[in-house]
């Protein structure tokens, strides 16, 4: 009978740090469920960096001709516009990797860098849990089917908390792991 050795390497594992940006905290879409979170994302981004985990921010990015854009149209507050201060990553967080830059919910670019790197493991947390977090995890399961998402509950908030809660569930129905 052969003895299986315990496989003592740690995981290759990608948190992704989605949109916890000044116009979605305090600002123009602002909530007081965002502000909440703050300190929570704020430790779990030092424990990623702690624990050897590769960390990548998202950043909502419009220029200034937003209002004439499709979502700009359905969605007509400004915000998140290159160069300002709400298109920012709040300064209560630590910058320790990579920050990509996105025009639209999800991003391709960061299934791309997850599939690239080969990730065994992606962390989704921030705002907001019902468009860019959900938007953001079906990214990464189309990229890397094979790749375990979660979405650490306690660390992203929705437009509301009855859409988070939505979210959540719909995730958790894609096979995307609620922490």
């Amino acid at each position: 009978m052969q003895i299986k050795e315990p496989d003592n390497r740690k995981k290759k594992k990608l948190l992704v740090v989605v949109d916890m940006q000044n116009d979605f905290i305090d600002g123009a879409l602002g909530t007081p469920q965002a502000q909440k979170i703050v300190t929570n994302v704020a430790e779990r981004i030092k424990q990623a960096a702690d624990e050897g985990e590769t960390i990548v921010y998202t950043r909502d990015t419009h220029s200034a001709d937003y209002p004439t854009t499709l979502e700009g149209k359905l969605l007509p507050v400004p915000h998140c516009i290159a160069g300002t201060h709400g298109h920012e990553i709040s300064d209560r967080l630590p910058l320790l990797g990579k920050i990509i830059d996105k025009p639209t919910f999800g991003s391709v670019e960061l299934g791309r860098f997850a599939q690239e790197n080969k990730f065994e493991e992606a962390e989704l947390i921030g705002l907001c849990t019902d468009i860019c977090v959900l938007s953001n995890a079906m990214l990464l399961r189309a990229f890397c089917p094979e790749m375990q998402v979660s979405v650490r509950a306690d660390c992203c908030a929705g437009v509301t908390p009855d859409s988070h809660e939505t979210a959540l569930n719909a995730m958790k129905n894609c096979q995307v792991r609620i922490l």
